[in-house]
């Protein structure tokens, strides 16, 4: 089983879904994609974010990017949960959740730490662009809950950063001020950035963040 690492073409692989059958990348198609993981259905942690994730998806829709959800539960046990999900989380879940009884994509994305249970997966994000490349991976312990906030402000920095040669410095938001990269060199960066620039250091330059009116 190989791991993946960032820049990787993130594997594609058919499944059952809440929502029908995808094949995941013809699902994806010019959308960006997060894929997530949870250790079973009917789990605590997982149906606040499971219903959290419903509300925000007007949020991931205007970032041009697709949300699915994975379990080893089957597809009666899933269809079941949202139920709960969406009782208890006063929502609707209006996203798929992959149906991975066999482990098949859990293993193919290398979400089985057996230091951690051997039938269960870890909780995992993808965050996959447009070109199906991996971009992001974080991996939580069952116990903590992920933060989509922050989800959202990486899927920000990533679609930024790819057409714009900035990178984001700690604890950006956007519309923030950005780090030019060091690639551009500060005689250059008037023609680049229009808006102007602020030389902390030769290796520090800070511009307004340029896809913004």
């Amino acid at each position: 089983m190989a791991t993946i690492r960032l820049g990787d073409e993130a594997p594609n692989f058919t499944a059952q879904t809440s929502e029908g059958t995808i094949d995941f990348h013809d699902w994806l198609g010019d959308s960006w994609g997060v894929l997530f993981s949870h250790p079973a259905d009917y789990t605590p942690v997982c149906t606040t974010e499971l219903g959290t994730v419903a509300k925000y998806k007007d949020e991931f829709d205007k970032r041009n990017t697709k949300v699915v959800a994975l379990s080893v539960d089957g597809l009666e046990s899933h269809h079941g949960w949202i139920k709960d999900i969406n009782e208890t989380q006063n929502t609707t879940v209006n996203f798929p959740i992959i149906a991975d009884e066999d482990k098949k994509v859990s293993k193919l994305y290398d979400m089985i730490h057996p230091n951690a249970d051997n039938n269960l997966t870890v909780r995992s994000v993808f965050v996959i662009d447009n070109n199906k490349k991996v971009k992001l991976i974080i991996t939580y312990p069952a116990s903590t809950g992920r933060n989509f906030d922050e989800l959202l402000r990486v899927i920000d920095s990533l679609q930024l950063t790819a057409y714009h040669k900035v990178a984001t410095p700690a604890n950006w938001q956007n519309g923030d001020d950005c780090v030019v990269v060091p690639a551009v060199a500060t005689a250059d960066i008037p023609a680049i950035f229009p808006k102007g620039f602020k030389e902390v250091k030769p290796y520090l330059r800070m511009t307004p963040q340029p896809n913004l009116n």
